[in-house]
C-alpha cells in the first residue's frame, strides 16, 4: 500500500516478489496481492489466486490444466531447446489425463497408506542416524548448519534407500537437485534454464545406469521393483521409468529438506510449542500440519485454462494463466484465525501445500510421517538446539526453502 492508501498494483507486488528480498520474506507482499481480493485479475491476461477457498478448489479443477509439454508450447516458445523442461515434462507431475492418470497408477501402489506404514522402522532407524550425526557434529560447540547435515541428509536417505541409491552417493546430489528445482521459478530468459539443464542431464545420465544396474541384478528397492512391472506390461516406457524416478528422487529430497529445517526453525523460535513436542509424540502431527500451513515449502503452483470457464465470478479464457498462491491461501484469514501466528494447536488444519485432487502429493504420508519422527527426535537429544545466527533462504520462490540454518547444539 502507498501513503495514500492506494491498492499496489499486481505487476509491482509480483516483481517485488521475484526480487531476492522479497524471497527472503514474501508474505508481507501475499497480503499486498490479497487487498484486490482472493482472485486479482491482470486484465484477464493472468490470475493471481490467494484465497483459500479458491486454491482448494483450482486444485480440484480438471479445466486448469498443469504445466505439461502442450501448456508450455504456449507459455515458452523454444523450452524444447532446454532438457530441464523436456524432463519435466514427461513426468506425473508436469503431466494432465491421460498421461497423469496412467503413471500414477503406476507408481502410485508403492506410496500407499500401507506400504508407508511399513516403512516406520527404516525411518526410525533413519531418523537415529541423522540425530546422532548432529550431535556428533556439534559436540565441541562447533557451528552445524542443518540444511546439508540435517534436513538433505536425513531427507535423502530415506528415498535413497527406498530407490536404491547407495549412501556414499546421496550426498553429491544435493547441487544437482538444488539446480533442477531453479528451472521452476518464473524467468525471463531461457538462458535461465541452463544450470537446470545440464543438472538434469546429469540426473538422467544416472538414472539410465541405475536401472541398467538393477535390471541385470535386482535388488529390494523400489527401482528394482518398478523395472520388474515395466518389464511385464507396456503400461510405461523406459523414458518414462527414469522421468519419474527423476521426479521421486527430487521431490522427496527437496521439499522435505524444506519442510524440516522450516520445522527445526519453528521449533527453536517457539520453545514453549518445542516443549510439547519435545514431550509429547502426540503433538507431532499438528506441528507438522502447522508448519505446513505456515511456512510452506512449495509457495506456488501454476495452472492454464483449457477452455473458457467461470471461476467464482471471472471468466478465465482458454489458454489463460492462473497462479495458485497456496502460501498466501494457506494465510487466508477467512479460513483462518489469526493466520500470522504459529499455532501448532489449531484445529481442522488443513493446509493446501500438498495439493489436492488428482495431483495430491504422492509422497504425503512418507514425508509427514518422516518429520513427525525425526523432528522430535532431534529435540529431545538436544534440548539446547539455538540459532547460531540468522538463517537465509535460496533465491527462489516457487519452491522457497533455507539456503543456510546455521545452529549450536548446546
Amino acid at each position: 500500500m502507498s501513503q495514500i492508501g492506494t491498492l499496489a498494483d499486481p505487476l509491482d507486488i509480483l516483481g517485488r516478489l521475484l526480487a531476492f528480498d522479497g524471497k527472503q520474506n514474501p508474505y508481507p507482499l501475499y497480503e499486498e496481492m490479497r487487498a484486490h481480493g482472493p482472485l486479482a485479475d491482470l486484465d484477464g491476461a493472468h490470475f493471481f489466486v490467494t484465497g483459500y477457498t479458491e486454491c482448494a478448489r483450482a486444485l480440484r479443477e480438471p479445466d486448469l490444466l498443469s504445466t505439461d509439454a502442450a501448456v508450455q508450447d504456449l507459455r515458452l516458445p523454444g523450452w524444447r531447446e532446454h532438457s530441464s523442461w523436456r524432463w519435466l515434462t514427461k513426468n506425473m507431475l508436469f503431466s494432465n489425463d491421460p498421461d497423469h492418470e496412467r503413471l500414477r497408477r503406476f507408481f502410485g501402489t508403492a506410496f500407499s497408506a500401507r506400504s508407508v506404514a511399513g516403512l516406520r522402522p527404516m525411518v526410525e532407524r533413519l531418523a537415529d542416524d541423522a540425530v546422532e550425526h548432529v550431535a556428533g557434529l556439534g559436540a565441541d560447540g562447533a557451528v552445524v548448519d542443518l540444511v546439508p547435515e540435517f534436513s538433505y541428509r536425513f531427507a535423502t536417505s530415506v528415498i535413497g534407500e527406498l530407490l536404491g541409491i547407495p549412501p556414499e552417493r546421496q550426498p553429491g546430489l544435493r547441487g544437482i537437485i538444488g539446480d533442477i528445482t531453479t528451472a521452476l521459478d518464473p524467468i525471463g530468459d531461457l538462458r535461465q534454464l541452463e544450470p537446470g539443464d545440464a543438472a538434469m542431464d546429469r540426473l538422467a545420465e544416472y538414472f539410465y545406469e541405475l536401472v541398467a544396474r538393477r535390471r541385470a541384478d535386482p535388488g529390494p528397492d523400489l527401482t528394482s521393483s518398478f523395472i520388474r512391472a515395466r518389464d511385464e506390461s507396456d503400461d510405461i516406457t523406459d523414458e518414462d521409468l527414469v522421468a519419474n524416478l527423476m521426479l521421486l528422487l527430487v521431490a522427496a529430497a527437496e521439499a522435505p529438506q524444506d519442510l524440516l529445517s522450516n520445522t527445526v526453525r519453528l521449533a527453536i523460535e517457539h520453545p514453549e510449542h518445542a516443549a510439547r513436542l519435545r514431550a509429547d509424540q502426540g503433538t507431532a502431527p499438528g506441528f507438522v500440519d502447522e508448519t505446513l500451513r505456515y511456512d510452506p515449502a512449495v509457495q506456488a503452483l501454476n495452472r492454464v485454462a483449457a477452455r473458457d470457464l467461470e471461476f467464482f465470478g471471472a471468466t478465465v479464457r482458454a489458454g489463460v494463466p492462473v497462479t495458485l498462491l497456496i502460501a498466501a491461501g494457506n494465510r487466508d484469514p477467512r479460513r483462518f484465525a489469526d493466520p500470522g501466528r504459529f499455532d501448532p494447536a489449531r484445529t481442522d488444519n488443513q493446509p493446501l501445500t500438498l495439493s489436492a485432487g488428482a495431483h495430491y502429493c504422492l509422497g504425503a504420508a512418507l514425508a509427514r510421517m518422516s518429520a513427525e519422527t525425526v523432528v522430535p527426535k532431534l529435540l529431545r537429544r538436544l534440548p539446547g538446539l539455538a540459532l547460531a545466527e540468522p538463517p537465509t533462504f535460496r533465491d527462489q520462490l516457487v519452491q522457497r526453502g533455507h539456503d543456510r540454518l546455521p545452529v549450536t547444539t548446546g
